[in-house]
Order: C-alpha cells, then structure tokens, then sequence
C-alpha cells in the first residue's frame, strides 16, 4: 500500500526544535547531493548525461519529499466539486460534432503510458505486449484505433509512448512491424529514480549500472513524472511546433481508452480566454472501485483525492459510494502549452507517494512517486467529465481478460463495443482463482472462452478446466477442493449454478 509521507511537527513548541529540524533535514539533503554525486561518476558520456537530467528531477522530489510537515489534505476543508465542474458525458455529446472534425484531430497527439510489465499475470517483458484479443496485442489496438481515424479523417494523429527503462528496449524492437501503418510513432522514457533505505533515506544504489544487486536498486517514478519527462525530451516542443495542441493520456491497459471526438471538439471550441487546459474522465463509482481517486474542491481548485492522502479515521467516508459518487478513470486531456508553461515556472504541484518496497534480500526502501492526474489543480479551468463506464476497460488480471476475450465484446477498427445482446450494460463480475493468474495458464484451462452474454457472477477456484462451447449465465460458482479437479465438458451450459468436489471426464 502506498502512504503519503510526512515529517510530523506534532507537539513542537520551541522554535528551537524547529531549527533543530530543519538542520537535519538540511544534512539529509547533503548526504543525499553527495550520494548522487557518486553515483554519477561511475558512468560517463551520453549515459552519464541523462542520468544526470534523472538526478536533477530526484534532487527536487527529494527536496519536497523532505519539507512535507503533515497530511496533504485537511479533511475538514474537503468540499464536493461546485455543481459544473464537473460536466456529465451526455451534455458534451449533446452539442454534436463540427463539420471539420480533421481540423480537431489535427491539433491531438495521443500518449499511451507504456511503463509496466506483464509480471502480475505471469508474463515477461512489457504488459503492452501480451495479446489480449485474436492474437492483437494492447498496443496493436491502440495502433489500429488511431490509424482507422487517420484514414477515416485523413488526419495525422500521431501516437506517443511513454516507456520506462524496464519497457524501452522490447517496446522498441517490436514498433519496426507498425513501420508501413498510417501512424507516427515516437516514443520517450520516464526517469530513472534511485529507491532510497527506508532508515537512512539514502540510495541503495552503488552505481548507475543495472546489473547484479544494482538491478533492484532503480524504479520508474509513477506516472506523474510524464510532464517533467516529456519536456526534458523535447518532443513537446517539436509537436507544440507541428501544430499540436493537446495531449491525451491514458493507461495502454485500460481498452476503453479510445479518441472520443465529443470531448476533444469541447476542448478546442473553447473560447481563449476560457480555456480548459485539463480534462480527467471520471465515472460513477461501483463497491468494486471504492479505493479509486476522486475530484473534490479544495481552497478553490479541483483536486485529485486518493486514498493514500486519507487520514485512517475517515477512510470508510472516503470508500463510500454516497458521499464521493466518482472515481478517477485516469483518462486524461491535457494542453501541451500549458504543461510546457507549468514545467518552465516550476509551478507542476503534485503531492508526494511514497511508496515501500521489500527488496529481494529483504532489505526495506522507499521509493518516492508522483501520479498524472495529482496536477489537476496547477491547471487553469480544469474540468471532470462523467463518462460512461465503457471507457474504462482495464484489463489488470486474468478475470479481467476473459471479458474482454468473449462474446461480451465485439471487435472494430482496435474498439472493443459491448455486445448489443447484452441486457445490461454493467459487466459481469469474474474471480478467478489462483490456478488462473498467469495468462499461460489461463490460456490452459479453456478450450474455448465460455459463452457469457448472460452471467451476472463467476467464481472459479481451485483446479478447473473448461471444454468448447460452454455457457456460463447468472451466478456461477465453481470450486475444487484441494487434490480434486473439475472439468467442465464442452457444450455444457452452466446458469445458476454451485459445482464443487471432483468432476472429471476421461477419455477411454
């Protein structure tokens, strides 16, 4: 879980002891310089020369990281957002489209964050690159969506992905097969940051080097370093000079993620001086997404709440779908001339995680982030929509990914559409057991994705396979006890239905 950090001053009365701080603080921060410093000379030349644009940009999280003197947020200052700042979904639409929706695409660059990998469902390498749906990969859907506008539009939206250190190298390797798409392609990489011991608040790191105990030593700092990272990289200047005007950002795992031309035609009909320079698509919240960051008024700007910011005390007000009715989708659109403004004024204000980790060996650190969507209040007539729920298809598990390989979904142009045959527009809620956690396991245990335009709930557990052409509807829980298994036969259709103890069909 991840914390927001804080030096507390509680009971500090003398201004004595607050000197007495801020000297230890001010030592921490030279023991910190100097540590970087040595960091910095085991390497030399070009690697030397961007690890030193990462060491600047962790001097300054540090420094912030350092002078936190309490919670980020007071609750009794939290108010709900005023009534039109957050807009719903259906009045945007509602204003229709322009008869040049190319001029609207033309000033859009669509960034995808491509930072992660696929370890949590089993898979080496970049998420971006397992195949979520007939062979297509998250990013072969993406390429297809933006190039099925260029050609629609006869526009050229170009794709930007934000990749780390973790992701960069494969990632590269594999966009050489998108060469002969109508799609620019350009991508950069986030920082590199130095995990620091939770003791010391020290690097673990004995060199830039990312071999041998250094591997575990480096992180990728959240998704909020995208405007420090993107800057530095000078690609914002060079779309800035092609014309481009807007950014918009989203999660390469969440499938619901697509251009909607809706929320783009309100962004640039704006009038000048009433810009809205930050869109944050949010949607109505389900028990499922209790944890998940709302927007709330705060000293007068929209902000960004996350549950790390939330005193122990007030954590059920804060999980309850009454009081805080949304949730943050982390669709975002932002202006590129601002986040260039923001970055050169220094004034990109976004509270600090910190996050602890258990190294391999055991030892404890820390690693500081920052998150995209946190920087809501340094933007000038920032804005929530409320969409709808299809534009949030995050694809996190396994139990994630059969819904989107099933009938529930039908395939166009990258878009996934719910099926029309379905008679709710909710989808079904599917808990795999531990059995199903790597996809190449998963991929196993069905001989076909099960027929499900008609379940409500499905809980599997335990050793289970399915056969072809299995239909699962209502609710349906299966569970193997431990040493037994089950296998559903194929044609089966299951509704309603609890399957337990040991089922096995063997051929003879």
């Amino acid at each position: 879980m991840c914390l927001y950090y804080k030096f507390s001053s509680k009971g500090v009365a003398s201004r004595g002891m607050a000197q007495f701080q801020e000297m230890m603080r001010q030592q921490l921060e030279n023991s910190m310089h100097t540590e970087l410093e040595n960091l910095l000379d085991t390497t030399t030349g070009v690697e030397r020369e961007v690890s030193k644009k990462d060491v600047e940009g962790f001097k300054k999280l540090f420094h912030r990281f350092l002078q936190v003197k309490g919670p980020s947020v007071e609750w009794i200052k939290i108010q709900r957002p005023p009534e039109d700042s957050i807009q719903p979904y259906d009045k945007i639409a509602a204003r229709g489209l322009p008869d040049n929706v190319a001029d609207c695409l033309n000033k859009l660059v669509v960034v995808k964050l491509n930072g992660g990998l696929g370890t949590s469902m089993g898979c080496k390498g970049p998420k971006s690159l397992i195949s979520v749906r007939n062979e297509n990969t998250f990013l072969d859907l993406t390429v297809q969506q933006i190039e099925h506008l260029n050609k629609t539009y006869n526009t050229d939206v170009p794709l930007v992905l934000m990749n780390s250190f973790n992701t960069d190298e494969d990632t590269k390797k594999i966009l050489q097969k998108y060469t002969h798409h109508r799609v620019k392609i350009h991508t950069f990489n986030q920082s590199r940051y130095p995990r620091i011991n939770k003791d010391s608040l020290l690097p673990v790191a004995t060199s830039l080097h990312m071999t041998g105990q250094n591997a575990e030593a480096w992180y990728p700092p959240g998704h909020g370093d995208i405007y420090a990272s993107f800057y530095n990289s000078h690609l914002l200047d060079k779309l800035i000079e092609q014309g481009k005007e807007y950014i918009f950002v989203s999660n390469i795992d969440n499938l619901g993620a697509t251009v909607d031309l809706h929320i783009l035609h309100h962004l640039v009909s704006q009038p000048n001086g009433k810009r809205c320079e930050f869109i944050m698509e949010v949607t109505d919240k389900t028990r499922a997404d209790v944890k998940g960051g709302t927007l709330i008024q705060y000293e007068g700007k929209l902000r960004l709440l996350e549950i790390a910011q939330v005193p122990k005390a007030h954590v059920d007000e804060f999980k309850s779908v009454s009081k805080f009715k949304i949730f943050n989708t982390n669709n975002l659109w932002i202006s590129l001339a601002a986040i260039k403004r923001l970055q050169e004024q220094n004034a990109m204000d976004m509270e600090i995680i910190v996050n602890p980790k258990t190294l391999d060996g055991g030892q404890n650190v820390i690693q500081l982030e920052t998150a995209v969507g946190a920087a809501i209040k340094s933007f000038d007539n920032a804005l929530g929509i409320n969409v709808p729920r299809s534009r949030f298809l995050p694809v996190k598990t396994t139990s994630d990914l059969l819904l989107v390989m099933s009938n529930l979904y039908s395939l166009d142009a990258g878009c996934l559409t719910m099926s029309p045959k379905r008679e709710f527009p909710t989808t079904p809620h599917v808990k795999l057991g531990s059995s199903f956690t790597k996809v190449q396991e998963y991929l196993t245990r069905f001989e076909s994705i099960p027929d499900i335009l008609e379940l409500d709930h499905l809980t599997v557990s335990g050793d289970v396979t399915f056969g072809k052409n299995v239909s699962l509807k209502g609710t349906v829980i299966i569970i193997a006890n431990h040493g037994d298994r089950i296998d559903i036969p194929a044609g089966s259709m299951l509704e309603n239905k609890i399957v337990s103890g040991n089922l096995r069909i063997l051929d003879h």
